[in-house]
């Protein structure tokens, strides 16, 4: 699954403005809120879009509201918890609003979802272009269960393109579903088979996109990597790049995650070229142990993902490769841990996401032996967790004294008169600035790094 997950667990919320009607008195609002990933983020705005375009104001989740979608996540039993607690923050908000659940945990558990009070309609992870009629059919009450097999989902359902917000980066979704089976993950059961998105409504969507004044797209998928791979004869991910980079007005093209067997050689001379290809690679690693990989069914080794990082920096000047890391697999052993401890130190990663193993039920590894007790998973996370913070730190400092360019995104969320945006590889830095730069392509002199956020001063 698509894996840049900066908040595991984060409420998103579709943007309340763009091309929304004023409010009046008969208008009915939608609000909406989102956990996991990058896909549910990019899913929840398109949504928000359908009910724009019949005539519902967009308000935020903490306003009361007519009608409340809580797109949710199932990758952690975490998400499931936090999913059933904001379906009952949005049934006492209103009581006599429309509650609507969908997204992963209520694809695989609709009927858990449905007995929570107060809920009205459950939809998963498909059929959800008709999401606003189902809505507008809906009585309060009926409970309606709309959920269908994510196996019978074999084709990318098309939702409407997001409208410009006044942002200058957004997610572009590519494909749908994964075949990977990995033992520990619910995600293939949640978003069914591997579905690429018909390349002509990327290219499509991605110059709208460069049109509306956005300067950077990300490719997200749940397994981006795979994009292609269900089809005959269309391109594969990295010639659909190539494709996009012709889009005039796209200054840059990042990829989101890409599993390490998806790697290709042409798709490292792609991020060789430089822009509009971005030098930055979210590759999960999971594991450094080769006896916990094969228990996971990840398809590689240590020395694989040593080899293919060797690769990527010998090939890819100021590469920033970034991952994912899960402790306490059943089974993992203090030596298999300082085995993946040791290699991501080796290999000195950006950084690091850390996830507690979470037995989801369904998954093989929730019935293996030899489960790890909470309180070894979380010593573990909290080592790589400072670890992650080191590697991120000796990375970010090779910047200082030197000039980047920067792709000025918002104001700055550490203090007022700063911009800030990230570079190429993914560096966050702020600087003095006027909103006005917002959308453009500056020169900062790098003077400064505070945790993860790296300062300057503009260059004239």
């Amino acid at each position: 699954m698509d894996r840049v997950r900066e908040k595991q667990e984060s409420n998103f919320q579709p943007p309340t403005s763009g091309l929304q009607p004023p409010a009046t008195d008969l208008q009915k609002s939608v609000a909406f809120v989102t956990l996991g990933c990058k896909v549910n983020q990019y899913e929840s705005s398109a949504l928000a879009e359908m009910f724009r375009a019949r005539g519902y104001q967009v308000v935020d989740f903490k306003e009361k509201a007519d009608v409340y979608v809580i797109n949710t996540c199932t990758v952690t039993h975490l998400g499931d918890r936090k999913s059933r607690q904001l379906i009952r923050r949005a049934a006492r908000a209103n009581p006599g609003a429309l509650v609507v659940v969908t997204g992963c945990y209520s694809q695989v558990s609709p009927g858990e979802v449905l007995e929570i009070p107060g809920v009205d309609l459950v939809t998963g992870t498909g059929d959800r272009s008709g999401i606003v009629e189902m809505v507008e059919r809906v009585g309060k009450g009926q409970k309606l269960n709309a959920v269908r097999e994510a196996r019978e989902f074999t084709e990318f359902e098309e939702l409407p393109a997001v409208a410009a917000t006044g942002r200058v980066r957004a997610f572009l979704k590519i494909q749908e579903g994964c075949d990977n089976f990995c033992s520990y993950c619910i995600v293939p059961y949640a978003r069914g088979p591997l579905k690429s998105r018909d390349p002509e409504k990327i290219l499509e969507e991605a110059r709208k996109l460069a049109d509306s004044g956005y300067r950077e797209i990300v490719l997200t998928g749940i397994h981006t990597g795979a994009y292609g791979k269900d089809k005959m004869n269309g391109p594969g991910l990295a010639a659909l790049m190539e494709k996009l980079a012709k889009i005039q007005g796209l200054s840059r093209i990042r990829l989101s995650s890409v599993e390490p067997m998806d790697i290709t050689g042409e798709l490292i001379s792609l991020l060789a070229q430089g822009p509009p290809f971005c030098p930055h690679l979210h590759i999960p690693l999971q594991s450094g142990d080769d006896s916990i990989l094969a228990a996971m069914r990840r398809g590689y080794t240590a020395d694989d993902i040593r080899r293919l990082v060797g690769l990527i920096r010998e090939k890819v000047s100021d590469v920033s490769i970034t991952t994912d890391v899960i402790v306490g697999f059943p089974g993992e052993s203090d030596e298999h841990f300082a085995n993946t401890y040791n290699l991501i130190r080796e290999l000195k990663f950006t950084s690091l996401h850390t996830f507690k193993y979470s037995p989801r039920k369904g998954t093989p590894a929730a019935k293996f032996p030899n489960q790890v007790p909470p309180e070894v998973k979380e010593e573990r996370s909290d080592r790589l967790i400072v670890l992650g913070e080191d590697l991120y730190s000796r990375f970010a400092s090779r910047y200082l004294g030197r000039d980047v360019e920067v792709l000025a995104e918002e104001g700055a969320h550490c203090c007022p008169g700063m911009i800030q945006g990230h570079t190429a590889n993914y560096l966050l830095v702020a600087f003095p600035g006027d909103p006005g730069l917002k959308g453009k392509f500056v020169r900062v002199s790098l003077q400064k790094l505070s945790g993860r956020l790296l300062t300057g001063g503009i260059i004239i």
